[in-house]
């Protein structure tokens, strides 16, 4: 587990970034990252502005894919007390070097921990390039990021199993793994563990359901007895067809005491975007896991602004914390 926090993640410096040369394996890709501090602290920050949080408790998980209009998404979430954040970048020239996690955070008067998922090598896609204010990235950091409008107790963070697939990308190469980040949340009925994930994409699902599986250990190891609320990207079906339903990772948490909660059924939470333009592709990729928590009807709420804008290729998912068992 990552614990160790600091109020700004550091530049990574020339040495981290040099990656050429490097054989192209787990153990190389992990001893290399082991020296690089950036990936291996959390960022906190921001000003919360309760001691704890009066139920019900209004969350929304979304997959903001980079970001790049962070003052629009908070606009869009405003009603929520948490929220759980994923693909969200630090000092990268797609999204004018900003600190997407920390804008998004003061905009709704939220504290804020932040984990590295990736350090990206390059500036992204061929779709991503064309938002590029800059040749480079300041940081190339991207990751997860959990928020509430009460202190965040005992920030942390998880890396998820994985094979280090994006480590040999060609268009988009990055060091990293899939990542979740988490803080317990003090509310007047008590406190309860909140939990922010991004599942792989670029796998089947026997990998997303050992990546749950590793994640449910870390929990109930290290959080044992506290009420948990998952939330995020779990990309259910992805490259299996789009069928959410045969994802070994739903067995799984039902076994461990989790209930599933994503909306309507046959209601897809992905659409075209800015940077995803792809008209015909959608799935339904995004969900709360709950254990001990009472939870109410979840919404599928549109990512597109007042002007009709996608914010991201992900709709956001809202339920509501109604109390703790």
């Amino acid at each position: 587990m990552i614990r160790d926090t600091v109020s700004d993640l550091p530049v990574p410096g020339a040495a981290e970034l040099a990656l050429h040369g490097l054989s192209r394996d787990v153990d190389t890709h992990d001893a290399h990252m082991a020296g690089v501090p950036g990936m291996n602290l959390i960022e906190v920050g921001g000003r919360p502005g309760v001691a704890s949080l009066a139920l019900p408790i209004t969350v929304g998980a979304w997959n903001l894919e980079r970001c790049l209009f962070p003052e629009a998404s908070a606009r869009q979430v405003a009603d929520c007390n948490v929220l759980l954040v994923s693909e969200m970048d630090h000092g990268m020239a797609r999204t004018a070097q900003r600190n997407t996690t920390r804008d998004v955070a003061a905009t709704l008067g939220m504290g804020y921990a932040y984990g590295v998922e990736f350090l990206e090598l390059g500036l992204g896609s061929s779709t991503e390039r064309e938002f590029c204010v800059d040749d480079h990235n300041a940081r190339g950091y991207h990751g997860n990021g959990l928020m509430a409008k009460t202190g965040l107790r005992s920030p942390f963070a998880v890396r998820l199993y994985g094979k280090r697939q994006w480590f040999s990308d060609a268009e988009q190469p990055r060091l990293g793994e899939r990542i979740a980040v988490g803080a317990i949340i003090p509310t007047e009925a008590g406190p309860f563990l909140a939990v922010s994930t991004h599942l792989e994409s670029a796998c089947g699902p026997d990998h997303r359901a050992a990546q749950v599986q590793g994640l449910l250990a870390v929990i109930d190891a290290e959080f044992a007895g506290l009420p948990c609320l998952i939330g995020g990207d779990l990309n259910t079906g992805n490259h299996n067809d789009g069928d959410w339903r045969a994802e070994g990772l739903f067995d799984l948490a039902r076994a461990a005491g989790f209930t599933a909660h994503g909306g309507a059924e046959d209601q897809a939470t992905t659409r075209p975007s800015l940077i995803t333009r792809w008209p015909d592709r959608a799935m339904k990729l995004d969900w709360f896991l709950a254990r001990g928590l009472r939870i109410g009807d979840t919404e599928i709420r549109s990512s597109l602004d007042e002007t009709g804008r996608p914010l991201s290729d992900h709709d956001v998912i809202v339920t509501q914390v109604l109390g703790l068992i």
